[in-house]
């Protein structure tokens, strides 16, 4: 079947509910969501195995800042408008920069809710997050609403910023048609299909990156103690 009943969203739905709410790391709790999905919308599943292997054989994602290099700056508005800088972040301490493909990810919806989970804990080292995502300013505000999100949530219109990583990629046809219940022109205020892939840089107050995760199958996300780990290491650097 290649689109999804109703009654079969319903039940991805609810398998989301159930993965949120079990105990586990943030990988168990992925992996048990991308099972479910599987299991209930197959073909999309075998879409998006196809489309990561597309991504790896064409090197996705290797290009982006690497540890030792300097982190790119930004300067996007935020949920409410506001211009925040990496610049003015680092001034606080080292910096977690995350990007999301959109409000409506459910796998996004489950890593922002274990970094939130973390954040006395990213606090603690004098570490903050930032959240990226290619969505207008109304839906970056859904999104960190909806999650109770502590930090900044910024807009990257068009990917531009991404782009400048070499996060930014095209979902094709396939993921397209799949994904056509999914009213992406409104959310990202336009119909090109292009999102990042999701990644994790810890930048030091240096403005280099001390550690990152990126790969583009977004069904995984860096590891939350992993996370923890490179921001203390970054806190520590003098």
């Amino acid at each position: 079947m290649t689109t999804l009943s109703p009654a079969n969203a319903e039940r991805l739905k609810e398998a989301f509910q159930q993965c949120r709410d079990m105990e586990g790391t943030l990988r168990e709790q992925l992996e048990a969501y991308a099972a479910a999905g599987r299991e209930i919308f197959p073909a999309y599943g075998e879409a998006v195995d196809r489309l990561v292997a597309r991504l790896n054989e064409n090197g996705g994602g290797e290009n982006a800042p690497r540890p030792g290099e300097v982190m790119p700056p930004f300067l996007l508005p935020d949920e409410s408008g506001r211009l925040v800088s990496l610049k003015s972040l680092l001034d606080h301490g080292p910096v977690a920069v995350m990007f999301y493909r959109g409000h409506w990810c459910p796998y996004c919806r489950l890593n922002v809710r274990a970094v939130i989970q973390a954040q006395d804990r990213i606090r603690a080292l004098g570490a903050q997050t930032v959240a990226i995502m290619p969505e207008t300013q109304a839906y970056a505000e859904k999104f960190k609403s909806e999650a109770a999100a502590p930090f900044p949530v910024l807009t990257d219109l068009d990917n531009g910023y991404a782009l400048s990583l070499n996060l930014a990629i095209w979902l094709g046809t396939e993921i397209q048609r799949l994904l056509s219940y999914q009213d992406m022109a409104s959310f990202q205020g336009n119909d090109g299909w292009v999102l990042p892939i999701p990644a994790t840089f810890v930048v030091g107050r240096d403005g280099l990156v001390k550690a990152r995760f990126v790969d583009p199958d977004f069904r995984k996300r860096m590891e939350i103690d992993d996370l923890i780990a490179a921001l203390k290491g970054a806190s520590e650097e003098r």
